[in-house]
């Protein structure tokens, strides 16, 4: 898989890889030069105390030196811009893949292991890339042509090439051997304590309030513990590589002044021939060590590169159409049909044969008991998921026959979670449409009840939203992000749970200013407070998956046990005929 990502993202850029390869080549063979260039001073120079000459070639060694340094400039010059530039081509078609994920496919991998793919991963592959670069290139080239130099000056001494460099080899590919599972299993325990860390930032509230500070500690010492104990493995073997190369460079080096000055001693050799020989040996053992560190890099890089391909070459599970279909009409008429959907692996449905229709101008209410499924069918009508049976139709077509974008500029919902992104109140506004004038968003503010507040910030909607909008309470962050949503001017509003963090005031007052802004729309509404969907056109209770009853909220006190049910473990009858005559008024104020 490494091999494939590399050429998959690396082909367009192989004018700079080929200039990586040239000024590689122009070093190598300048670096193979000078040993030969030294010992021909020495030889013809230093022992015939020719002073001349040493000139004349020195002056030579100094232009090939400088020509060495320019050549291997530029040569990591282009291989960082190819590796940096492919690893940046790699993020983005992670990032892009998994923006295409569904909601099950994010759930499928988990979020911590896809932050750490499209991160740590990517670095990896980089970083092998470019070492590969700056030294796979010129190893190969220095190991042949340091034996073919070193076999130039001495033939009588080239056995202590065909000794040193295969033992090298063979001590390498042990310990490469030993790094691999260990590689594998580092990364899995860096998604481990990315997970762990996510958790405990993200629910760092929750362990404050119920003073799970010390459990959390362990859970992370735990998650810690497994990433140090095998990198520590890995660094084990990395200190016996070290002294094991070192020492063959030593042996290699002490072989050669042993046996080579022998042959010094009989006349066989020269004394310049021995040193360019004992220089060639170790530049081919150098690139043999240089290799080592590739295939120490290669390992891990390669584990991650699985990793990486695991999540580009996944197909998502929900496709987009071949031909897209745009419906004739724009009205946000949304038509659920003998609907169920069940999630992989699950023993049963979540839903079960809804069938329903919510027209413009109309408030469609959901409620039921939690687990019941009403999230779930909210997030059919975007296609978040897709139905296993039936059809979910919006103005007649249905969704997995629409292109994204269509369904999107229809349809706007807001969360059960609410979100926003860090930066300013603007910028989360303008998400939902980019052209919106300042007029355009104030007003969503004023419907959404969040223009006090925003108002009395310094600096109004340039004001600073967090990451997640932790900077703001729950409740401003829920009308915020119903403001996102009325900046959309959908022609389908979803409003998920999105009026828990409300007090009864706000609540009351955002509805009935949502009621007007959204008079020609449609809105589809879950809630678990009865005092939210009273005064909706029809209410569809929900039991196990299954629409139970339908209808007003005076027509389900009196039919539907299960309404009924829910309605007295919150507020006593009376309340509820007192909130649904106030709703009658307000009606009867706003016809």
């Amino acid at each position: 898989m490494l091999v494939t990502l590399l050429r998959r993202h690396g082909a367009r850029y192989w004018p700079w890889i080929l200039a990586v390869a040239v000024f590689q080549l122009a070093t190598t063979i300048a670096t193979l030069y000078l040993p030969s260039l030294n010992a021909q001073i020495i030889d013809q120079g230093v022992t015939k105390g020719d002073t001349d000459y040493i000139w004349r070639q020195g002056a030579v060694m100094l232009g090939v030196a400088l020509a060495q340094v320019a050549a291997a400039i530029l040569a990591v010059y282009f291989g960082s811009k190819t590796s940096m530039a492919v690893g940046r081509d790699l993020r983005r078609a992670v990032f892009r893949k998994v923006s295409s994920f569904s909601s099950q496919d994010v759930q499928r991998f988990g979020a911590p292991t896809l932050i750490t793919r499209g991160t740590n991963d990517v670095q990896q592959v980089q970083m092998v890339l470019l070492m590969g670069l700056n030294f796979m290139v010129s190893t190969p080239i220095m190991c042949v042509g340091g034996i073919i130099m070193a076999l130039r000056e001495d033939v009588g001494l080239s056995w202590l090439v065909w000794v040193s460099v295969p033992l090298l080899f063979v001590v390498v590919g042990y310990l490469v051997y030993l790094l691999m599972p260990l590689f594998r299993g580092m990364q899995t325990r860096i998604d481990g304590i990315n997970g762990v860390l996510r958790e405990q930032i993200i629910g760092i509230r929750v362990v404050r309030a119920f003073v799970r500070e010390p459990y959390e500690e362990e859970r992370f010492a735990g998650a810690n513990k497994a990433l140090t104990d095998i990198s520590v493995k890995v660094g084990s073997i990395f200190v016996l590589m070290f002294p094991v190369i070192m020492m063959l460079l030593h042996l290699a080096t002490a072989a050669v002044l042993y046996f080579g000055g022998q042959r010094v001693d009989s006349g066989e050799m020269q004394v310049g021939s021995l040193t360019a020989f004992m220089q060639y040996l170790l530049q081919i053992l150098m690139a043999v060590m240089m290799g080592t560190f590739m295939a120490m890099m290669i390992p891990r890089a390669t584990v991650c590169a699985d990793r990486i391909g695991e999540v580009l070459d996944v197909e998502p599970s929900m496709k987009e159409p071949a031909n897209p279909v745009t419906p004739a009409r724009n009205e946000g008429v949304v038509e659920f049909r003998n609907v169920s959907f069940a999630y992989p692996g699950a023993e049963k449905p979540v839903l079960s044969g809804i069938s329903f229709t919510a027209r413009p101008g109309e408030t469609l209410a959901i409620i039921g008991s939690t687990g019941s499924g009403k999230t779930t069918l909210l997030n059919l009508v975007p296609r978040l998921y897709d139905a296993a049976a039936g059809e979910v139709l919006i103005d007649g077509v249905q969704v997995k026959d629409m292109d994204r974008h269509e369904i999107t500029s229809r349809v706007a919902m807001v969360p059960q979670r609410p979100y926003l992104f860090s930066g300013t109140v603007e910028h989360n506004l303008r998400f939902a449409r980019r052209d919106a004038s300042e007029a355009e968003l104030w007003d969503a503010l004023d419907v959404a009840q969040a223009a006090d507040f925003v108002r009395a910030k310094p600096k109004g909607l340039l004001s600073g939203i967090s990451q997640g909008g932790t900077n703001v309470s729950g409740g401003q962050r829920q009308r915020l992000c119903i403001a996102r949503a009325l900046v959309a001017e959908p022609k389908v509003y979803l409003f998920d749970d999105s009026f828990s963090a409300l007090d009864v005031t706000t609540d009351a007052r955002l509805r009935r200013a949502l009621r007007e802004r959204t008079s020609d729309a449609t809105v589809i509404i879950v809630a678990q407070r009865v005092s939210t969907i009273v005064d909706a056109d029809q209410i569809l209770v929900l039991d196990n998956g299954r629409i139970v009853d339908r209808g007003t909220h005076e027509e389900l006190l009196e039919t539907s046990p299960t309404y009924q049910e829910i309605v007295q473990s919150q507020i006593s009858a009376e309340e509820a005929e007192s909130a649904a005559e106030t709703a009658g008024a307000t009606k009867g104020e706003l016809a």
